[in-house]
């Protein structure tokens, strides 16, 4: 994977958790139909929209943030999993792009 995908999907991770952060204090309170057992929300993304995970982070309170996309449909979902195996969709979109681009020099604003 080049730095510039890199920087991509750090950027879809940081989205994520900040749509997260801002929409719910604690993601076991979500909605149920949103939220799941891991492997059965990973094998319905894969399975009902062709999405592979393309990024993984690790946001507060040791969530694991995921972004997945299909490259086929473009269509992106962003997940929020927390330690006791609980995950929840925070996000989803159509259109999902690699982006390829250079960090800016240091000492600049992004």
């Amino acid at each position: 994977m080049d730095r510039r995908m890199k920087l991509f999907n750090m950027a879809a991770l940081t989205a994520g958790a900040v749509i997260y952060l801002a929409a719910a204090t604690d993601v076991a309170a979500q909605n149920a139909r949103n939220c799941g057992p891991r492997d059965i929300v990973v094998a319905r993304l894969a399975e009902g929209y062709g999405e592979t995970r393309q990024s993984v982070g690790l946001g507060a309170n040791n969530a694991v943030v995921e972004v997945f996309a299909s490259g086929e449909t473009g269509s992106w979902t962003i997940t929020v999993t927390v330690p006791g195996g609980l995950t929840c969709l925070v996000a989803s979109g159509q259109a999902f792009e690699t982006v390829v681009e250079a960090l800016p020099a240091r000492g600049e604003d992004a």
